[in-house]
């Protein structure tokens, strides 16, 4: 299981193009993407899960299942 690394993340997030308007949560999935190379939900959504942040993040979002997560996943990839 992956463990979110939240000084690399803050690092990425200082160092993205920050020309378009996205939130800290779709950021977040741009850098488990990147830098831990998990584009499926279920690997998402465990990561996620597992952090007490990223588990306030899913919340706050009334993410509950992978399934859920879907459509974040492919916003952020799509692009």
């Amino acid at each position: 299981m992956s463990v979110i690394n939240w000084d690399e993340y803050k690092k990425y997030k200082s160092e993205r193009n920050m020309t378009d308007d996205v939130d800290n949560f779709e950021i977040l999935l741009e850098f488990l993407r990147s830098f831990y190379n998990k584009t499926s939900p279920f690997e998402v959504f465990d990561v996620l899960e597992e952090d007490t942040l990223g588990k306030m993040m899913l919340e706050k979002r009334e993410i509950s299942k992978p399934e859920h997560l879907e459509p974040y996943l492919y916003r952020r990839l799509s692009r």
